[in-house]
């Protein structure tokens, strides 16, 4: 549970700090006036909407659909894949395009969190000393350099301080709005649905736009679900109840009473909710969380990538594990500084954390309305649950969601663009990717050429060669078709190895393979050859370890003869070139070309000794 809350926790966590500042902004395109009635709905509404959108959607339903223990989208979408039957093959092809579409929004996402919550804390400096409003962009600024900086050190090592200093966070902010609501019991009432059903109803111009800012309290609510294979269910769910949820609506109350009492409060309800010799010390813990914030989204967006990479919607990417405990901990360089100087140019550009909640909840909502949506159709699929059953929560979950994503799009011209187009420019590269990869997959195979064909021709002596002492192992996509390593060593240097070893690398839409059910050896047919097939299987979230796997393999099965510590390992390295042929749009080639500049070195990526590792060059048109 500490760790939970250490993690899982920050974003929606440090929701309180700006969510009813937005809300109640004057410079909002559409302002929601100050008046008693208003306050009371709006606090409603933001009670509601977290009980619906992270108590139902998600501890309830979502983390129920766990891919061997791991949430998020992309635990969904591997559903999808498994669960959907000839039938229903059509609508997962589109339920997963949409999905890959809420990974994309999550980037979006994890570029605007950092920006938003550290703006929003160190804008704290204002309420403690007005004449300080001028270094907080600066301040922000070195904050954020100094987070990515220390990224590739991994969150092991300061994982151990994250939950102690959020139990800290929750239990202030619990205590400050509880002296709030004391002072103005009256704002209980809010807690009645009575109040959000009628300011929604009653007032629906009013309430409707009050919701594109009302969603900022459930910001962070993906990340239950995204980090539920780090901690557990029951874990999250319990530090939900009993501590998360509790402090974040006695902040909500209290900042609520607290305009009551003085409208002229929106200014900044959180902080002023403090006493006044609190003040700097909750800038400092505030800023401290919005840290711990955006160290869960930054992780959050490693893992996805790492997981799209092995799912084949991105290039392979360079990889490293930065704890020996926790598998999701990864750090990715090159998302690492994408991320960075696209939250620096974000803090530069929007300058305030009121400015930037217009194009923060745009993100979220997309995010939570196609998990829903992925949902319902994976408890039907996998758990047989009745038509008019998931029909009903359906339609009352996706009308809550649709309400939101409508009410955001008003913010369409006033930021809530941005997200949409991270969103659109990172699906276009992941589909086309895809797609591309599909095409040199294609052409790749027609020049391999089968393998039983070519072990046939080595076995019968058609080719001429000379074998040579040794162990070579080539990298292989599968045993239909000859590795172009292989059969370039064959044809043109006339030589093979004693002991040949194609091994194939498939990864498994599960986290994680046990290492008994790792590899599968298939020697081929013709054993006596000394040329062998060996499957390895890896779970999305594993990184390869080619000398690693082949060094379980049993001595029996590989007939004793592997010499690992002198093995040479064959790459075939693809150059992409862009032909005629109509397989892509023009624009498409391109783009795919250039993606395929960050792939990661493939011997690093795989785990192989430099000094024993041979890369072999084609070239393919796509």
């Amino acid at each position: 549970m500490i760790g939970a809350l250490g993690v899982v926790f920050g974003d929606i966590g440090t929701s309180p700090i700006y969510t009813l500042q937005t809300v109640f902004n004057p410079s909002d395109p559409h302002p929601v006036p100050v008046s008693t009635e208003n306050v009371y709905g709006v606090v409603a509404l933001v009670f509601w909407s977290v009980v619906i959108i992270v108590m139902v959607t998600y501890v309830l339903l979502a983390m129920r659909a766990d891919n061997d223990g791991e949430g998020g989208i992309m635990a969904l979408i591997t559903l999808l894949r498994r669960w959907s039957g000839q039938r229903g093959r059509r609508a997962a092809v589109v339920l997963a395009a949409l999905g890959i579409f809420g990974a994309s929004l999550f980037f979006g996402d994890s570029m605007i969190t950092p920006a938003i919550s550290v703006l929003s804390a160190v804008e704290g400096l204002k309420v403690v000393e007005s004449s300080l409003d001028s270094v907080i962009v600066p301040i922000t600024a070195v904050i954020i350099v100094a987070l990515f900086v220390v990224q590739r050190r991994g969150t092991a090592a300061v994982g151990r301080v994250f939950g102690p200093v959020m139990i800290a966070w929750f239990l202030a902010i619990g205590a400050c709005g509880l002296v709030g609501i004391v002072d103005h019991p009256q704002i209980l009432r809010a807690l009645s649905p009575t109040y959000a059903l009628g300011f929604l109803l009653g007032h629906f111009g009013t309430a409707f736009f009050a919701l594109a800012a009302v969603v900022l309290a459930v910001t962070g609510a993906e990340a239950l679900y995204a980090d539920m294979g780090h901690f557990g269910r029951r874990p999250i769910t319990r530090a939900w109840l009993i501590l998360v949820f509790p402090a974040c609506m006695l902040s909500y109350l209290g900042q609520g009473a607290l305009i009551l009492a003085d409208p002229a409060n929106v200014s900044s309800p959180f902080f002023l909710l403090v006493p006044g010799w609190g003040r700097l010390p909750m800038v400092v813990l505030a800023t401290a969380a919005t840290v711990i914030a955006s160290q869960a989204v930054i992780t959050g967006a490693y893992s996805v990538a790492s997981q799209a990479a092995q799912l084949g919607y991105l290039p392979r990417l360079r990889i490293a594990h930065t704890s020996e405990s926790a598998m999701g901990q990864v750090y990715v360089p090159w998302i690492n500084w994408l991320l960075m100087v696209s939250v620096l140019t974000l803090v530069f550009a929007f300058r305030s954390s009121t400015a930037l909640a217009f194009a923060f909840g745009m993100a979220v909502t997309g995010t939570i309305t196609i998990t829903t949506l992925l949902f319902f159709y994976v408890a039907r699929a996998k758990w047989g649950q009745p038509v008019w059953l998931l029909s009903i929560g359906a339609a009352v979950l996706l009308s809550v969601d649709l309400l939101f994503v409508a009410a955001n799009m008003t913010k369409l011209v006033h930021g809530a663009w941005l997200p949409l187009l991270i969103g659109l420019i990172a699906f276009t590269i992941m589909t086309t990717w895809q797609h591309g990869r599909e095409i040199v997959t294609k052409q790749r195979a027609e020049r391999e050429g089968s393998l039983h064909e070519f072990i046939e021709e080595l076995h019968s002596g058609k080719a001429s060669t000379l074998r040579v002492p040794g162990t070579a192992v080539f990298l292989n996509r599968g045993k239909q078709t000859a590795p172009l390593a292989m059969r370039a060593n064959v044809e043109h240097n006339h030589v093979r190895h004693e002991q040949v070893v194609i091994l194939s690398l498939k990864t498994e839409p599960v986290p994680r393979i046990p290492d008994d059910q790792r590899s599968v050896i298939d020697d081929l047919g013709h054993a006596d050859d000394g040329i062998i097939h060996v499957t390895a299987r890896f779970g999305y979230m594993e990184t390869p370890d080619v000398p690693g796997t082949l060094a379980t393999l049993a001595p029996a099965t590989t007939e004793g003869r592997l010499n690992l510590d002198q093995a040479s390992y064959f790459l075939s390295k693809i150059e992409l070139r862009r032909g005629k042929a109509p397989t892509m749009a023009p624009w498409r080639k391109r783009l795919f070309i250039a993606t395929s500049y960050i792939t990661a070195d493939a011997a690093e990526y795989f785990g192989l000794p430099r000094d024993r590792t041979v890369i072999m060059g084609s070239h393919i048109e796509v």
